[in-house]
């Protein structure tokens, strides 16, 4: 299997923490409407589940792509290899997708 090059998990990571900072963005908007609404009906307490979860998992994309943003930025004083940012790949990307699962879902209460 061939190793990802840094500067393109750099790249991919730069844009990545823009959409997920744009998605996060819009969820916690959608949350602070709902808390502020005066209904409580089981299809508002739906949509707050699916918005707060979209918008947590969005934020644990940030700061694992910024993470490795750090890491990857030239004169980084660690050396880094692709390996040694699995973890945060992992994290970042599995986080992104269910984020944007909960966030179709929420759209589709």
């Amino acid at each position: 299997m061939n190793e990802i090059s840094i500067e393109y998990l750099h790249k991919t990571a730069e844009q990545i923490n823009m959409i997920s900072s744009l998605l996060a963005g819009f969820s916690i908007a959608i949350v602070a409407n709902i808390l502020i609404s005066e209904s409580k009906d089981r299809l508002i307490k739906n949509i707050l589940l699916f918005a707060t979860t979209s918008a947590s998992l969005f934020l644990i994309t940030l700061f694992s792509m910024t993470s490795i943003i750090i890491r990857t930025t030239e004169g980084y004083p660690i050396k880094v290899s692709g390996d040694d940012l699995m973890f945060l790949r992992l994290v970042g990307f599995v986080s992104f997708l269910i984020g944007i699962i909960s966030l179709v879902s929420m759209s589709s209460v």
